[in-house]
């Protein structure tokens, strides 16, 4: 195993209160892809900036490689000084680096280099700073929330540029599937400490909750040694005769680890506010078109929104998405064509931009609409420190102006307030930025389960895929120009029909360019045939899925056993990397006999 390169031990830090990091660590060693993960405000970018060198833990080890170099993501960059993007981001190279990878990197990430710094977005900065510290291409690379404000097309550009980097990672980011695809191992940062498992994301959340179930079952023997010694201490024949200090020495310290036990921190609670039922047919939308001077936005588009969808927009940003929402929605008319919306509609928008918060309002001014302290949910008087408490928030932080929140703090809060309101069509516009992947699952949830109709545009393709029901893309990915297609099902599914779709095409191109003579074989001869390899497959592989399917639930039984990672982490891995394998392999056996499947009906007619 090569030497660490970077090494956090022991790191405490407090900020007056509980202490936020408290033997928190971190080992980088070269070409590690390392996803840092865990509940907003647990001390995630904190760790990252003591490990760039940035922040100053009060104590705790620190160990950097003198020749190696780091570069850190900012989320606020200061651009003071340059008066283009190229000359920021080229600032960031080190003597003998290639200043052409600036320009390939700005190139990727939608801009020239000749922008003015000063007149850049929120978006166009995080693509600036991203293209700053890859370009030199450092021994590590520290990157907080990479994915923000990026479309598709640029999230799987840069997940394709770090999986090929030489750069050892550290990775921040709510996005799944990113963090799937580029990270090898995982440290979990959890009340102030952490963990690491060596693998990738994907195995992280069965793991985790492994993890927590040893703990609370520990907690749970701990309380139950407690009355033991308690009742020995009431009713002992020796405690009768006289105390043994020792062991009333060993329960006043279980009581105490008893009392001190800090548990995860609590999941969000909440359900949407029912509002009455709107009609069957939600949005009609007929031939509508939009266009901002030449430039085709929307072409002819039609669609029928019914009562239950849950419609998912996703493009490249600028392809006119939020347009197109405003349109189907009637906050903005179209150039042609028309809109109809249905009755009874209670329309809740959460808007990416957080526009709505007003920095100086307290956070129960803006849940009650300062109207006192309760408000109305599900017809029910709520206190507004009790429906705090549902989203993760302390009841002193009533008073709290709404600047003082982090980026996750104030998507909660906005989320608070959408889901107090009675509402039977939810807008969503990006409503995954800055979320924890608890509070995702949480949001996840409530729309997959909204009773009513859900539109939202996001680029995680995790949460389209788990939420709607059916997806809106423009028909050319790479260069929209204006028309939008409706394909059934999440963006997994968008992309398999696509590619069907572009096939077809290819076939009935390729088809075309053939001669007459070709089209169709010559009278008497023989009809194609699966051949013998084909039909063995066919027939045998059912009995091998059959196979792998039982290997697998024999391997989830083992695992189920909560104790397991504790007592045994070799074998824990072990029965996880096996069923890793039997799960790919299961998966191929599935497409190959698909495959089969099809061509054996085509033969047949």
């Amino acid at each position: 195993m090569a030497p660490p390169i970077l090494k956090l031990d022991d790191i405490f830090l407090s900020f007056g209160g509980a202490p936020l990091l408290a033997d928190a660590g971190l080992q980088i060693e070269p070409g590690d892809k390392i996803c840092l993960v865990g509940r907003n405000g647990s001390g995630k970018s904190t760790l990252l900036k003591i490990a760039a060198g940035l922040v100053e833990a009060q104590s705790g080890e620190v160990f950097r490689h003198p020749s190696s170099t780091v570069r850190y993501l900012e989320q606020a960059p200061d651009f003071a000084g340059f008066k283009t993007v190229q000359a920021y981001a080229e600032a960031g190279l080190g003597p003998g680096d290639d200043p052409y990878r600036v320009t390939y990197l700005l190139s990727h990430l939608g801009l020239t280099g000749d922008e003015d710094p000063k007149m850049l977005s929120g978006g166009e900065s995080r693509r600036a700073a991203l293209a700053r510290v890859m370009a030199p291409e450092p021994d590590i690379l520290l990157l907080d929330e990479p994915t923000n404000h990026l479309d598709l097309p640029t999230i799987e550009w840069l997940e394709g540029e770090l999986q090929k980097t030489r750069s050892a990672l550290v990775l921040i980011s709510h996005d799944r599937c990113f963090l799937e695809k580029v990270s090898t191992a995982t440290v979990w940062l959890d009340r102030g400490t952490s963990r690491r498992l060596d693998r990738g994301f994907g195995h992280f959340e069965a793991w985790r909750d492994q993890v927590l179930e040893a703990e609370e079952l520990e907690q749970h023997k701990l309380g139950k040694s407690i009355e033991r010694e308690e009742h020995w201490l009431r009713y002992g024949v020796t405690a009768r005769r006289k105390r043994n200090m020792r062991r009333l020495g060993e329960l006043q310290t279980m009581r105490s680890n008893y009392r001190g036990h800090k548990g995860p921190q609590g999941t969000v609670q909440a359900t949407v506010s029912d509002a009455q039922e709107s009609g069957k047919l939600v949005i009609e939308a007929d031939k509508i078109t939009k266009s901002f001077g030449e430039r085709a936005i929307v072409t002819p588009f039609s669609i029928r929104v019914h009562r239950g969808d849950c419609i998912g927009l996703v493009g490249p940003n600028g392809a006119g998405k939020t347009t197109l929402l405003k349109m189907l929605t009637g906050q903005l008319s179209p150039d042609s064509g028309t809109v109809k919306l249905g009755t009874n509609l209670e329309i809740a928008t959460l808007d990416q931009k957080r526009e709505d918060l007003d920095p100086e309002d307290t956070l129960a001014n803006y849940l009650t609409d300062g109207r006192g302290e309760n408000l109305l949910v599900n017809g029910e008087q709520r206190h507004v420190t009790g429906y705090m408490k549902e989203f993760l928030f302390q009841p002193e932080q009533a008073r709290t102006p709404i600047r003082n929140l982090s980026g996750g703090e104030r998507a909660r809060l906005m989320l608070a307030r959408i889901l107090s309101r009675p509402t039977n069509l939810l807008i969503l516009d990006e409503p995954t930025n800055d979320l924890d992947i608890e509070t995702l699952d949480l949001l996840q949830e409530i729309v997959a389960g909204f009773p009513g109709t859900v539109i939202l545009v996001s680029h995680d393709r995790d949460f389209l895929d788990r939420t709607v029901t059916s997806t809106i893309a423009p028909a050319v990915p790479d260069a929209p120009d204006g028309r939008w297609i409706e394909y059934a099902g999440g963006y997994s599914d968008m992309l398999v029909q696509r590619k069907g779709a572009l096939e077809e095409r290819k076939r009935a191109e390729k088809a075309a360019e053939k001669p007459k003579t070709q089209e169709a074989p010559a009278s008497g001869s023989s009809k194609v045939k699966l051949s013998f390899k084909q039909k063995f497959a066919l027939e045998n592989l059912p009995k091998e899925m059959a196979k792998a399917e039982a290997e697998i639930a024999k391997r989830e039984q083992v695992m189920a056993d909560p104790n397991l990672f504790t007592r045994d982490p070799a074998a824990f891995n072990r029965l996880a990397s096996e069923m890793e394998k039997l799960r790919a392999s299961l998966t191929d056996m599935e497409e190959e006999w698909l495959e089969l499947e099809m061509l054996r009906e085509e033969l047949e007619g």
